[in-house]
C-alpha cells in the first residue's frame, strides 16, 4: 500500500467523519432553541405554529400591499418566489424581473391558496428539524433530562376476552410478555437506551424515555396487533346509519366526533360503529367519515394472526401498499370470511379507528393480504408496528411527566471535563516522555476522538455516563497502542538501526501485541453489548467503536506520519526519547 493511498485513505475517512458529524455539532451547538422546542412538539404544536405563522405573514404582506404593492419582496420570504413563478407559467402571465408585493398576490386566486403555501414552507421548516434530529448523537436521560411514562396494564380487559378470570401465573404472564414487547418496539422505533421498569408486583410499567420524546412516540409504540382487525363493513346499516346521524345532528359531539347511542331499530345488535380517519398533511388524523362494521367472529379476522408485514408498491398505479402474511389459523379464518363476503368492504381497523378499506373481489386463501389507501409514512407506520410483535394485555398510559436536564447539565460538564483533562494529561505526558514522538500520537489519538464521535452520531446511538466512561477509556487504549510501538521503535534505534528501519520493524514486531490485546478486548466488549441492556450495552458499544478506530489510528495513522517526517522532511534521527542513540 502506497503513502499516497494512505494519506488519500485517512483524508477520506475523515471527510466523511466530518460529514457524520456535522449535524451532531449543527444540532446541539447552531440550532436556536426555538426550534429545538418545536421540533420536539406534537403534531398539534407543530400545526398551530405553522398556522399561526403563516397568518402573521400574510397580515405584514397585506398591509404593506395596502400602503404600497411596489414594494419589493421583504427578506425572508424568498421561498414564495419558486412557487409564484410556477404559478405565473400556469396562467401564461409574463414574470416580472423583480418581485414585488403585489406581483406575489397576483399568483395567487384565493387568500386560502396564500395561506396553504405559507403553513406548508413553516411545516416543512420545523419538519426538517425534527428529521435532523434523527441524525444526531443523542443524550441520554441521565444527561438531557427526558420523559417518563406511567403505563397500567389493562388485566381486566384482558380476563374479558378470554372469559374467565385470571390466576396469578397468568396475570405476571401477561405483564412480563409486554414489557419484553415494549422493550422491542421501543428500540424499533429508535427511542434508544430505554429504562422499563414494573411495579413490584403490580399492574403498573414505568418507561422512562431520554431526551425530548413526542407523545405521538409513546402512543407509536403502545400500537400492537392486538389493537387490529380486518372487518365486514355494512353498506345497509352503514347507509341507515349516516342517514339517522344527518337528521339528529345534536347527537353528534362536535369535538370527539362520537355519536350518542343510536336506536337499535336504525343499527342492530352484531354492529359497531366506526369512525374512518386520514392523516392530514402535518400528519394529524382527521375525521372523514363513518362506518358500521360486522362484530360477529366470522366477519372478523384479529390482527393476532398476522405473522409478517411488509411495505411494496402497486405495479399500476405505483402507490404504498401493506402486505399481511397470516399464520395457518388466520388463513384459513381469512379465506372462509373474504369467500363469504364477495364484493362487500374490508375494514382495516386499528386503535378503533378505520384507517383503510378494500372492496373483496374474491376469496382471499393462502394468508397473502395486501391493502392499500395509505401515504407511504402511514404504511411504513403501520407495517413497522404489525412487526413489533402482538401485546398479550392492552397497556393504559396514566401519565406522562417531563424530566428536567439540570443535573443532566452538571453531568455533561463533568464528563466533558474529565474528557479534555484526560487528553491533556496525556497528550503532556505523550509530549514529555516521546518528545516528537508525542506529537505523533497525539495526533492519533485526536483523529481517534474524532472518528469514534462521528460514528456515535451517524448511528444515532444515545451518550450517557457510560458512554462518556468509554470514550474516557478508549483514550487510555489508543495511546496504550502507542506505547507499544513507540517502545518497540526505541529498542531498534537503541540498537544502531537507522530511523527508517527502527520505524519500519517496530511497527512489524507490535503488530500482533496490538491486534491480540485489541481483538479480546473488542470480543468482550462485542458480547457485553449483545447481552447486557441500558447503561452498560452503551458503555460496551463506545468501547468497541474506541476498540476498532483505535487499531486504525495506531497502526495506519501513526506509521502513515512516521514516514511523513523520514521520506518528506528527511529526518536524519527519530526524536522519541532523551536519551541519545
Amino acid at each position: 500500500m502506497t503513502k499516497r493511498f494512505r494519506l488519500l485513505t485517512i483524508v477520506l475517512l475523515l471527510a466523511v467523519s466530518a460529514w457524520f458529524l456535522y449535524p451532531t455539532i449543527s444540532w446541539y451547538f447552531w440550532t436556536p432553541q426555538e426550534s429545538k422546542v418545536l421540533a420536539a412538539g406534537s403534531l398539534e404544536q407543530i400545526r398551530d405554529y405553522s398556522v399561526r405563522q403563516a397568518k402573521v405573514e400574510l397580515g405584514v404582506l397585506k398591509d404593506q400591499f395596502a400602503k404600497s404593492p411596489g414594494t419589493a419582496l421583504p427578506a425572508g420570504l424568498e421561498f414564495l418566489v419558486p412557487i409564484v413563478k410556477k404559478n405565473y407559467e400556469t396562467a401564461n402571465m409574463s414574470q416580472p424581473a423583480n418581485w414585488t408585493v403585489g406581483d406575489v398576490f397576483k399568483a395567487f386566486t384565493t387568500e386560502k391558496d396564500f395561506l396553504y403555501q405559507l403553513e406548508e414552507h413553516f411545516r416543512a421548516k420545523v419538519s426538517a428539524v425534527k428529521d435532523s434530529k434523527g441524525k444526531i448523537m443523542q443524550l441520554g436521560l441521565d444527561l438531557s433530562g427526558g420523559m417518563s411514562v406511567i403505563i397500567k396494564a389493562d388485566l381486566d380487559a384482558l380476563a374479558q376476552k378470554k372469559g374467565a378470570s385470571l390466576s396469578a401465573n397468568d396475570k405476571e404472564d401477561a405483564v412480563t410478555r409486554a414489557i419484553e414487547v415494549l422493550k422491542s418496539r421501543i428500540d424499533t422505533f429508535g427511542v434508544a437506551e430505554p429504562i422499563i421498569k414494573r411495579e413490584s408486583g403490580g399492574d403498573r410499567i414505568f418507561v422512562e424515555l431520554p431526551g425530548d420524546v413526542d407523545p405521538e412516540r409513546v402512543n407509536s409504540f403502545l400500537r400492537g396487533k392486538g389493537s387490529l382487525s380486518l372487518s365486514i363493513v355494512d353498506d345497509e346499516a352503514t347507509a341507515a346509519v349516516n342517514k339517522w346521524i344527518a337528521e339528529n345532528p345534536a347527537s353528534v359531539d362536535t369535538v370527539t366526533n362520537k355519536v350518542s347511542v343510536i336506536p337499535p331499530e336504525v343499527m342492530g345488535a352484531g354492529l359497531e360503529l366506526k369512525s374512518y380517519y386520514k392523516r392530514d398533511r402535518f400528519g394529524i388524523d382527521q375525521f372523514t367519515n363513518r362506518q358500521v362494521v360486522k362484530t360477529e367472529a366470522k366477519y372478523v379476522l384479529d390482527g393476532i394472526h398476522i405473522k409478517q408485514a411488509v411495505v411494496s408498491r402497486d405495479a399500476v398505479s405505483n402507490q404504498p401498499t401493506v402486505n399481511f402474511e397470516l399464520d395457518s389459523e388466520g388463513a384459513s379464518l381469512f379465506g372462509t370470511m373474504t369467500g363469504a363476503n364477495v364484493g362487500k368492504t374490508m375494514a382495516v381497523v386499528l386503535d378503533d379507528k378505520i384507517r383503510a378499506g378494500a372492496r373483496i373481489s374474491e376469496s382471499i386463501p393462502g394468508g397473502q393480504v395486501r391493502v392499500s389507501g395509505f401515504a407511504a409514512k402511514d404504511a411504513q407506520d403501520l407495517a413497522l408496528t404489525l412487526r413489533t410483535g402482538a401485546l398479550p394485555v392492552n397497556l393504559i398510559v396514566q401519565s406522562y411527566t417531563n424530566i428536567g436536564s439540570s443535573l443532566g447539565a452538571d453531568a455533561i460538564n463533568s464528563g466533558i471535563n474529565s474528557i479534555l483533562y484526560g487528553l491533556l494529561l496525556v497528550a503532556g505526558f505523550m509530549l514529555v516522555y516521546y518528545k516528537g514522538a508525542g506529537i505523533n500520537a497525539n495526533l492519533a489519538l485526536l483523529i481517534n476522538m474524532f472518528i469514534v464521535v462521528s460514528v456515535l452520531g451517524v448511528f444515532n446511538m444515545t451518550l450517557t455516563l457510560t458512554g462518556i466512561a468509554g470514550l474516557v477509556l478508549t483514550v487510555g487504549i489508543t495511546v496504550d497502542a502507542n506505547v507499544i510501538v513507540f517502545e518497540r521503535i526505541k529498542e531498534e534505534y537503541w540498537s544502531g538501526k537507522s530511523p527508517a528501519t527502527s520505524i519500519d520493524i517496530g511497527f512489524k514486531r507490535a503488530f500482533w501485541t496490538i491486534m491480540d490485546s485489541h481483538v479480546t478486548a473488542l470480543i468482550a466488549a462485542l458480547f457485553l453489548s449483545f447481552l447486557s441492556k441500558g447503561a452498560v450495552q452503551g458503555f460496551a458499544v463506545t468501547l468497541a467503536v474506541g476498540l476498532v478506530s483505535s487499531l486504525f489510528t495506531s497502526l495506519f495513522v501513526s506509521r502513515l506520519i512516521f514516514d511523513f517526517e523520514i521520506d518528506v522532511l528527511k529526518a536524519k534521527k527519530v526524536s522519541i526519547a532523551w536519551r541519545k542513540a
